[in-house]
C-alpha cells in the first residue's frame, strides 16, 4: 500500500512536470537515470504556469498536501508572486465532489427522509469547497436563520490514512539514517499530526472546538465566533451560523471600506497570544481561507474565524516556559533565553550557554525594531536551524502546532501591515500575562481556585494527622521487622546458593568417577545426591 502510495506521489509530480523543480546539477547519477526509465510519465500540462501546475499536483494527491500549499500560501515572503496566488486557490476554492453525494450524506448523518426536513432553500452548489469539506447554504427552518452546511468528503480518510502511513514510514527512515534525525524526532511529529488531522475529520468534534471558542471570545472586540447548532451536527455532518465579511486577503476590499490596518494587524496579534497563554486553547488552522474580517466597523475591525477542525492546548509547564521566553526575547535578554531553553530540557544539560547567548543574539539582534516588511524572514529561519543543529536542541513534537500557527499569524501580520512592530505589539500583553501569573494577585487567584478543595478535606485534617503519628511511631518496629526479613532471607540465598554449588560439584564428581572405578554404584549416589541438594535449593529458593 506505501509502495503504490509513494508511486502514485511520484507519477503525479512527473505528471505535472515538477521535476524541473530540482536543477539537474543536485540529481544524483542513479536519480537521472531512474527518472529516465520512466520515459512513459511525461508532463501533462506543459500550457500551464509553474504555480497552476503546483496546486494542481497538491490538490490531486489530496489534503495533507492541500494542507502543505495553504500553509506555503502566506508566506508571499519566501514564494514568487504568481505561485503564491496560485496555492492561495486551495484556501477554499479545491474542485467539489457531487452534490448529490453531498445531500445523500446530509440525509443519512442527520436521519432525515429529506432536506425540506430541517432546510429551506438549500443550495446545491457548493459556497465552497476545501481539503477535508465542502459547504452549502441554507435556512435553518426552526428559526429562519442563515446556516452554512459543512460535508466531509466521501472516502477522504483512506487517502489520508495512506498518507500518514508513508510519512510515518519516511520519517523513521529520516531518523534512523540522517545524522539529525534523533534530534528532528520525525516519527513523533508525524504522529502528533496524525491526531492532528484525523480529529480534523470528526465534524462533533469540530462543532465542540467551536462551541468553546465562542465562549471564550464571548463579548471580544477582537474576535467574532459563529454560533454552531449542535443538535443539528453529526460525525460528518456540521450545521453553523452563516457570516458576511471580507476575505482577509481581499487587501483592495478591505482599504476600499478603510479599514483601519495597523490595528487589524494588532488585534491579530493579541487574539494569538490571548489564545495560546489566556485559554491554552487557541485556533491552529488560521490560513487566509478561514479568516475574514467584519465590514460593520471598518475603524474598529473584528476578525471572523471559520474551520474548528484543528485547535491546539499547552500545558502549564510548557505555557509558562514560552511566555518567560518570549519576554526574555523582547527585552534582548539572550542569556535568559538561552538558560530557559537548558532549564525546560529543550537543548541538553552541558551545553555552553555563553556560546548558545552569542548564537542566539546573533541571529535575533539584526531584526529587532524592524518592521515585518524588512526582515528576511527565510534568512532568519536559515539561521535558527543552523543554531538548533549546532546545540543539538530537540524538536518538541507538542510545539509543532503553535509554531506553524505563529507563521500563519506572522504571514498576515506581513499580508495586512508590512510595517507592524511585531515584538512591540506582543511584549505588553505578556508582561500583563506574567504579572497576572505571579505575585500577591496570582496567589490570591490560586487560594480561591483551591478554597472549595481546602474546605472539603479541612474535616478530615484531624484524623490525617493521627493516622500520620501512629504511622510514625510505628516506623522503626517497622523497619525493624524488615530489616529482619531482609537477614533470613540473604540467609536462606547462602544456604540455597551452598546447595546450588554442592550438587554441582557432587554432579562433576558423579561424571568423572568411571574413568577411574569400574563400579557404577559411586558414581549413580554422587549423581543422586547432586539432584536432591538441587531440588532442594529449587523448593527453598
Amino acid at each position: 500500500m506505501r509502495v503504490l502510495r509513494l508511486y502514485k506521489i511520484n507519477r503525479v509530480m512527473l505528471q505535472h512536470g515538477l521535476d524541473e523543480l530540482i536543477p539537474d546539477k543536485w540529481l544524483p547519477w542513479y536519480a537521472k537515470v531512474g527518472r529516465s526509465c520512466q520515459f512513459w510519465l511525461r508532463n501533462q500540462h506543459p500550457d500551464k504556469p509553474l504555480g497552476a501546475r503546483i496546486r494542481l499536483a497538491l490538490q490531486t494527491l489530496g489534503p495533507v498536501f492541500i494542507k502543505f500549499g495553504q500553509m506555503l500560501s502566506t508566506r508571499r515572503d519566501l514564494l514568487p508572486q504568481d505561485i503564491a496566488d496560485e496555492l492561495a486557490l486551495l484556501q477554499d476554492k479545491v474542485e467539489p465532489f457531487d452534490s448529490d453525494v453531498a445531500i445523500a450524506i446530509i440525509k443519512r448523518s442527520l436521519n432525515i427522509e429529506s432536506l425540506e426536513t430541517l432546510f429551506d432553500d438549500f443550495k446545491t452548489a457548493p459556497l465552497a469547497s476545501a481539503s477535508i469539506a465542502q459547504v452549502h447554504s441554507a435556512v435553518l427552518k426552526s428559526n429562519q436563520k442563515e446556516v452554512i452546511v459543512k460535508v466531509i468528503r466521501p472516502d477522504i480518510a483512506d487517502t489520508i490514512h495512506a498518507d500518514i502511513e508513508l510519512m510515518h514510514t519516511l520519517a523513521y527512515v529520516v531518523q534512523k539514517l540522517v545524522p539529525d534525525g534523533k534530534r528532528l524526532r520525525p516519527v513523533e511529529v508525524v504522529e502528533e499530526y496524525r491526531k492532528t488531522i484525523v480529529e480534523e475529520l470528526d465534524l462533533l468534534r469540530e462543532a465542540a472546538n467551536g462551541i468553546q471558542l465562542r465562549r471564550n471570545f464571548e463579548d471580544s472586540d477582537s474576535l467574532y465566533v459563529p454560533e454552531i447548532y449542535s443538535d443539528h451536527c453529526a460525525k460528518d455532518v456540521m450545521v453553523m451560523e452563516r457570516i458576511y465579511g471580507l476575505h482577509i486577503s481581499d487587501i483592495s476590499a478591505l482599504e476600499a471600506q478603510n479599514t483601519n490596518m495597523k490595528l487589524l494587524a494588532e488585534r491579530g496579534v493579541e487574539v494569538f497570544f490571548t489564545q495560546v497563554f489566556r485559554d491554552s486553547f487557541f485556533h491552529a488552522d488560521m490560513h487566509p481561507g478561514n479568516i475574514f474580517v467584519s465590514q460593520e466597523n471598518p475603524q474598529s475591525p473584528k476578525y471572523i474565524a471559520i474551520d474548528f477542525g484543528i485547535v491546539g492546548t499547552l500545558n502549564r509547564h510548557d505555557k509558562r516556559y514560552l511566555a518567560e521566553n518570549f519576554i526574555a526575547f523582547f527585552n534582548r535578554d539572550y542569556r535568559k533565553v538561552a538558560e530557559l531553553h537548558v532549564d525546560s530540557g529543550w537543548v541538553p544539560a552541558d551545553t555552553d550557554i555563553e556560546a548558545f547567548e552569542v548564537a542566539i543574539r546573533t541571529v535575533c539582534e539584526p531584526i529587532f525594531q524592524k518592521p515585518l516588511a524588512e526582515i528576511s524572514f527565510s534568512n532568519v529561519l536559515l539561521q535558527l536551524f543552523n543554531t538548533a543543529r549546532r546545540f543539538n536542541m530537540v524538536v518538541q513534537p507538542q510545539l509543532v502546532l503553535l509554531q506553524k500557527t505563529l507563521l500563519y499569524i506572522e504571514g498576515l501580520g506581513r499580508l495586512l501591515y508590512p510595517q507592524l512592530d511585531l515584538w512591540q505589539t506582543a511584549k505588553p500583553f505578556l508582561e500583563s500575562w506574567m504579572k497576572e501569573q505571579i505575585g500577591l494577585t496570582a496567589m490570591i487567584k490560586k487560594i480561591n481556585a483551591n478554597l472549595p478543595f481546602w474546605s472539603e478535606k479541612l474535616p478530615e485534617m484531624p484524623d490525617l494527622i493521627y493516622d500520620s503519628l501512629k504511622q510514625v511511631k510505628q516506623l522503626p518496629a517497622l523497619q525493624q521487622k524488615h530489616f529482619e526479613q531482609q537477614q533470613a532471607q540473604h540467609r536462606q540465598s547462602q544456604k540455597n546458593l551452598f546447595y546450588v554449588l554442592t550438587g554441582s560439584t557432587l554432579l562433576i564428581l558423579a561424571s568423572i568417577l568411571p574413568i577411574h572405578l569400574d563400579s557404577h554404584i559411586a558414581s549413580i549416589g554422587l549423581a543422586a545426591s547432586g539432584v536432591v541438594c538441587w531440588l532442594y535449593a529449587w523448593v527453598k529458593r
